[in-house]
Formats: C-alpha cells, structure tokens, sequence
C-alpha cells in the first residue's frame, strides 16, 4: 500500500481492510478515509465522528477502534490542491475500501457536473443503499409514517446520470438529431426529433442491472424479507426500463430459483392448488383477465407461460410452498410513488434504474423527517462510501446548528457493512433514544413545536452529538 495519498501519510498504527470472495477482513484497527465535505459539512463530520468513536468505543471497550485518514474532494480539495476530485482521494479509497463523507458541493462552471456522480462511476460503486424507516418521534407529513420501513436499492452508474447529452444547436447534437431521423425515416416511424432540440442518451444495460437486482436478492435474503419490487417506467421506455424489469426477473430465477417466486409465477400456483382438474388454458384465463377475447396467439402465449412455470417450479414451489419464498414483483414507477404513501408497508427492498431511485428516494425521505436524518450510501464489489443524502446548506456553516443525522446514520450503515453490525445497531438506537426524548436540532425542533410538542429542545449539532453519546450505555444496558 503506498504510504501517502494527496501528500498526506497514511496513519501507521492503522491497517487497510480487505476483501476476499464476499467478506470484508477488517483489522482490529480499520484504516478509513474520510472527506469532511464543503458547507456544513465540517460541523456535521465532527459531530459525527465523536458519535462512531464513541459507539465502537462501547460495543468494543477497547479492543477495536477506528484510525481515520482524511482525504481530500470539493471545496477543500481545490484550495489545496486545484482539483476537485484529487487523484490521490480516488487512489486511497480504492485501497483502504471504504469511505465516509459530507455534503459536497457541485462546481459552478464545466468539468465535473457532480462530485458525487463522478466518485461513484470512477469507482464502479454500482448500488446506491438508501434505507428509509421511520424513526418513533419524528416529525411526519403522513398519518401513518410507522408503515415506512423501505430499503431502496439505486443503480448508480447508468440512466441518464451517465451524463451522454449535448447542448442544443452544438454541432455534436445536430450530427445526432439527424442521425436519429434518419433511423427513424428508414423504420417508417412518423416521428421526429425537433431540431431545436437538445439530446441526452439513457443507457440502461444487462451488467448494471443485474448487479444491482443481485445485490437487492441477496439482501433480502440475507435479513429473512419477504418482497423486492422493481421499479421501472417500462410500459413507455420498453427497451430501457423496460429492459431492467425483464432482466431483472431473468437474474432472479437464474441465479435464486431455489428461493424466489415471481409475482405472476404466484398467482399460476395459487390457482393450480384451487384448481387440481383445470386445464392450462382455464388457468391462463384465471391469470390473464379478458384473456377469452384476446387473439388466439395471445391466448397460446399464455397458456404456454402456464405450462412452463408449473412444469418448472410446480415441485419445489407448488401447494403453498411458494408462500415460503422471496416474492419478486414490478410496479410502475409513478404509481409506486402514489402507493408509498398509501400502502407502504406493503414493499421492503426497491430495485430501480437511477433517476426512478432518485425520486422515490427523496419521496420516502420525506415521511421520515426529510433528507437531514435520511442515510444513504454507494457501494459495489469491494468498496463502498457512505454519505448525507442531503446538499451542503452553506448559509449555516460553522453555526453549529445543522443536524448531522444523515451522516451519523449513514456511519451506521458503515460498520454493518465491514461486519460490525452491533455498532450501527448502537448508533440507531441511540439516536431513536434521543429523538423520543426530544431532544433535537433546530430543523426538528420546528416542526414538533408545530405538532404541539411543546417540550422539545433545540440543540446545537454538538449538544445533539453530545445527546446521542450520552443515550447509548442506557440503550445498551437495555439491549442486553
């Protein structure tokens, strides 16, 4: 391992994790990189890391303890060094795996469009984890925010944050505009692009998907779960998100056929074990409505569909077994956003293309309290970074006001990712603790006085810190 990054010495009395397989090596004394991030970004990081010091403090009582390494991206990084994105913070969070961050800003002006978007692609972190679960006092815009208990699993490096896409009039739009028209000419399609139109390109393609659907299967398996959905916009992009549901259910009954049941593969079963002497094509007619008026070839399609899953999965999965199984279904995206807010405990694990994630993320964010305690994190084979969901606030810098939620949350996911869930588990409930007891930021503080939460106390991004350190033997103690 090199001995520096950005000029900076790696510190000696840590080790770098590892990955071998699946599983991460940790050492007893993790080396992790951190960036401060830009804006508030310093008041939240120092909060923060008072709270994981202090976590890995009482679940290990010595005998582990986190060697933090700073790294360098945003606003600190271009005064030190004229970049925004060092090589050397590329560098080191390759090595040292994993990385914690704050918000950082997007620069004004060409070159990088997004820090953030450029550190996952660079490092193939191909999965945005985006728990969302409702926190007991927290302030909700819903009735019912306990029904909340989603994990959203992103693809993070495809869909149109690939960022293809030229400015109206250039040169390289014109070129493809008339590109795409000719196609569209020779196809005999009646439509065309305008010519004052600017141009983007959404790839979506079999290795992002299935990666990421993949990591959403054996997540849900891995915590006993019993649905993941995927989200996509399929039924008018058919050969992009539509693509992702169909490939999606492809990797599922590849690679988990033991364990999963589709949705539809449900539905076969469940009228095959109330109708032992049907016919193949009664039972199409029973999962396919309308099905006895559509074309005859339609109609065989069906019964043929019917015909396979039974003779495939009938054994292993028939006469209710299937009710054992991982359910995997597909929802439209936009009634997926209606239905987080109506029926939200029905789902449990989300697979969706990007910027259907990106929505639907915020959108359940904001039953539990907003972006400000919402933890997020990027991960792929390997490596991962783990970051507020949220910007950089600049107005409130240095103001110790700004609630560090998002990061100490995001820190929490961390260590059950290197395989020290007991100290996330600590950091949750510690933090579920102090919020009970009102005892919040200012954000927070607002909006229960609103609710008529009259004993709720403001505190400042360190007191709030100083708050949850001080909950956690009691929570502890309570725990064993």
């Amino acid at each position: 391992m090199a001995l520096e990054f950005n000029g900076v010495p790696v510190p000696a009395e840590g080790s770098a994790i590892d990955f071998k397989g699946e599983t991460f090596i940790v050492p007893h004394r993790p080396i992790i990189p951190y960036i401060e991030g830009d804006g508030t970004g310093r008041d939240i990081w120092k909060a923060s890391r008072r709270v994981f010091d202090a976590a890995v403090e009482k679940v290990f009582r010595g005998e582990r303890k986190i060697v933090w390494y700073e790294v360098f991206a945003g606003e600190k990084a271009f005064k030190r060094f004229g970049e925004w994105l060092p090589q050397g913070t590329l560098d080191a969070i390759r090595q040292l795996r994993v990385a914690i961050k704050g918000p950082l800003t997007t620069p004004v002006g060409g070159g990088i469009r997004s820090l953030n978007v450029a550190l996952r692609q660079l490092l193939n972190l191909y999965a945005c984890w985006r728990p969302v679960k409702y926190v007991p006092g927290v302030p909700s815009p819903v009735r019912h925010p306990e029904r909340m208990n989603i994990v959203i699993f992103r693809e993070n490096t495809e869909d149109v944050y690939a960022g293809i896409e030229w400015r109206e009039g250039s040169p390289q739009a014109r070129r493809l505009i008339d590109f795409v028209n000719a196609l569209l000419s020779v196809d005999g399609a009646k439509k065309q692009v305008r010519a004052d139109s600017g141009i983007g390109i959404k790839p979506i393609s079999i290795t992002g998907t299935k990666q990421l659907v993949r990591r959403g299967l054996r997540f849900a398996l891995d915590r006993d779960l019993k649905t993941v959905t995927l989200v996509h916009k399929g039924n008018i992009m058919k050969f992009t998100e539509g693509s992702f549901r169909d490939w999606g259910y492809q990797l599922a009954k590849e690679e988990f056929r033991p364990y999963i049941v589709t949705e539809r593969e449900s539905w076969i079963l469940d009228h095959r074990a109330k109708n032992l002497s049907a016919s193949l094509e009664a039972i199409a007619a029973m999962v396919e409505p309308g099905l006895e008026v559509a074309p005859e070839g339609v109609r065989a399609q069906v019964a043929g569909e019917v015909k396979e899953c039974l003779e495939a999965i009938q054994a292993t999965h028939g006469n209710g077994q299937w009710k054992n199984k991982v359910m995997v279904n597909d929802r439209i995206a936009d009634s997926m956003l209606q239905q987080i807010q109506t029926r939200a405990d029905e789902y449990q694990v989300l697979c969706t293309p990007n910027l259907n994630g990106d929505y639907l993320s915020d959108a359940c964010a904001a039953q539990i309290g907003g972006l400000g305690v919402a933890p997020g994190a990027n991960i792929g084979d390997g490596y991962g970074i783990f970051e507020a969901t949220h910007g950089t606030a600049p107005k409130y810098a240095d103001q110790d006001v700004i609630n560090p939620g998002a990061v100490i949350r995001s820190g929490a996911l961390m260590f059950e990712f290197v395989g020290w869930p007991e100290v996330g588990a600590l950091i949750e409930r510690a933090f579920a603790a102090t919020i009970a007891q009102h005892r919040v930021t200012y954000d927070l503080e607002r909006l229960m006085r609103m609710e008529g939460i009259t004993d709720a106390v403001k505190l400042g991004t360190g007191a709030f810190a100083g708050a949850i350190i001080e909950n956690m033997s009691s929570v502890q103690a309570q725990a064993v």
